[in-house]
């Protein structure tokens, strides 16, 4: 009998959706079918939102799940940055400084990781998925005609939450998954030099 436990679990299924959905965005794009383009990546976005809640509601938080979960992160954002060129390149010549801090803010925590640990890093903070839900929401305010300041203020909140997970590489001997934010690592640290 197996005792490994399944990766078809309804957390990475979830997750999955997200790999699966990067093509069809990308052909959705470059075909200029910008409102499907929208409602497809709203439930992409939909998926990232459901997949975390499924894994802690269901006890299925794993490391495969979280290391899954950031390389559909990072597919799915730089999907998102190529299929926008595409759809407004306007748009996003505008707004390239704050578009490059985006892409900028999925790449070089991954990269830090890389360097330090020679494996992706998946710490999921609460900084990371503020940073998210402000990109995403202020992404559909800015090709939908709204003010380009929020997805600004978005940008700055992505690269802001990139710091702290580049901190956060710098100060762990090994790395983890699912951390809540730089503090949590500090106060433990300080708690463990603590001990005789």
């Amino acid at each position: 009998m197996n005792s490994t436990p399944s990766k078809l679990t309804l957390p990475n299924l979830l997750t999955g959706f997200r790999f699966v959905a990067a093509p069809i965005l990308l052909w959705l794009a470059w075909n200029g079918h910008g409102i499907a383009f929208m409602v497809l990546l709203a439930i992409t976005f939909l998926s990232d939102l459901l997949d975390g809640m499924a894994a802690r509601l269901t006890g299925q938080v794993t490391q495969f799940g979280a290391t899954l979960d950031s390389w559909a992160d990072v597919i799915t954002y730089l999907t998102i940055a190529l299929c926008c060129w595409w759809l407004w390149p306007e748009v996003v010549t505008r707004e390239l400084l704050y578009v490059g801090l985006i892409v900028a803010s999925c790449l070089l925590p991954a990269l830090a990781g890389i360097l330090k640990f020679g494996r992706f890093t998946s710490y999921h903070t609460w900084g990371v998925k503020i940073a998210a839900a402000s990109m995403g929401l202020t992404l559909y305010v800015l090709f939908l005609d709204g003010p380009p300041w929020p997805f600004r203020i978005a940008a700055i909140i992505c690269i802001l939450a990139a710091i702290e997970e580049i901190v956060i590489t710098l100060l762990l001997p090994e790395p983890e998954s699912n951390l809540r934010s730089v503090w949590d690592v500090l106060k433990r640290s300080a708690r463990n030099n603590r001990k005789p």
